[in-house]
């Protein structure tokens, strides 16, 4: 493999105030791991990817990154330079020509900002991409200034950092673990010679909360186009003990009539993302008739509409359900129906709202014989 993307992901993230660490906190529905190995597997230039985890994450990791063709993660250490030199050792086997080191907390990597920084490496041991300083630099002590520092030729780090591998796993192996700031320290402690190429602004890195909110406002600021769909859908009772809402079995003295499991609630969300795509129905997706989706688990519907809606390069951005019956009641079941659609859609709790109403006993709502709901999705598209 010519050249191999390794990601850092082993650290804590204390500061960003999350018991949750920041790698793998929901960014625009996705956790922010998966956004930058995205990144990286979808570069023509790069062979494989590794992540280096922290010893206790394996079954984050995997959820988080489901699906993509990833090579299997490795334990990293005690300090980002320990995790960095296990990553590589665990590549000595079937050694690269190159390797991408890149910290997970970064989850806009651009390709051209991967393609610059390997095309330094035709030229140099290894690149890093760098903004130049901009702002006037002052030493602080004590709460004063004590020094005016000159900010010519000096540059603000990013990652990926670009090696050829040979020389980086030798530098790191020689390196004793004195907390070195990056990867381009260990390779200048070794003599090896670092080229600097032009980084990028939307390349920053999640440290605290405001970061975060900084990289959910860039992500909108990506998607412009705001699309609204509605959905509703209505089921009648039949014999049964519980009814499925939402992705929740809630007890009931009967269940709901359908070809799958009829879950109303569900039913309703993915006509509503659909509706916002323009593309059908439930109906025309999964046709009742058809034996496959008999007795199915609506969270395959609803998933499935989410892939649509990644699929066009897009993200869900809220959404609505009203539940409309007269019995069970909903209260006592609406966080647990709220955070199962969010694991289901890769939402944060807060987009997803859910209520509940009757018909003042009006008409076969009121009287008891069904339950109906009616949803609106926000989707944001790619102009």
């Amino acid at each position: 493999m010519s050249t191999i993307a390794l990601i850092v992901a082993a650290g804590r993230g204390t500061r960003l105030g999350s018991d949750v660490p920041k790698q793998y906190l929901l960014l625009g529905g996705k956790p922010v791991l998966r956004h930058a190995v995205e990144a990286f597997l979808g570069h023509e230039a790069v062979s494989a990817l590794r992540v280096v985890i922290h010893q206790g994450d394996r079954g984050r990791h995997d959820a988080a990154l489901a699906g993509l063709d990833v090579l299997p993660p490795v334990g990293g250490g005690a300090s980002r330079q320990d995790s960095v030199r296990r990553g590589l050792e665990s590549l000595a086997e079937s050694p690269p020509k190159r390797v991408l080191i890149h910290d997970a907390a970064r989850p806009f990597v651009g390709h051209e900002l991967i393609s610059r920084t390997l095309a330094a490496l035709d030229r140099h041991a290894g690149a890093i991409p760098a903004l130049p300083v901009a702002d006037s630099l002052k030493r602080v002590a004590d709460g004063v200034i004590a020094d005016h520092l000159a900010r010519d030729a000096l540059w603000r780090a990013q990652t990926p950092q670009a090696f050829r591998y040979p020389e980086i796993l030798a530098a790191h192996r020689a390196c004793p673990d004195a907390g070195v700031g990056d990867d381009a320290q260990v390779a200048a402690r070794a003599g090896l010679a670092v080229a600097v190429v032009a980084g990028a602004e939307e390349n920053f890195k999640l440290t605290e909360a405001a970061d975060l909110a900084r990289a959910e406002r860039w992500l909108t600021r990506a998607l412009p186009e705001v699309v609204v769909g509605n959905g509703f859908d209505v089921h009648r009772f039949t014999a049964g003990d519980h009814v499925m809402l939402c992705g929740i079995a809630v007890p009931h003295s009967a269940g709901l009539e359908g070809h799958s499991d009829a879950d109303v609630g569900l039913h309703a969300l993915t006509d509503a993302i659909l509706g916002a795509l323009g593309d059908g129905d439930i109906g025309q997706h999964f046709p009742p008739g058809d034996a496959r989706w008999r007795d199915a688990d609506s969270t395959r519907f609803l998933r499935h509409a989410c892939d649509l809606v990644a699929a066009r390069g897009g993200r869900i951005a809220h959404l609505d359900l009203t539940l409309i019956l007269e019995r069970p009641r909903i209260g006592p079941h609406r966080e647990a129906m709220r955070r199962r659609i969010a694991e289901i859609v890769g939402l944060e709790l807060e987009r997803v709202s859910i209520k509940a109403t009757t018909t003042e006993r009006l008409g076969f709502l009121g009287r008891g014989e069904g339950i109906a709901a009616q949803a609106t999705a926000t989707v944001r598209l790619p102009a």
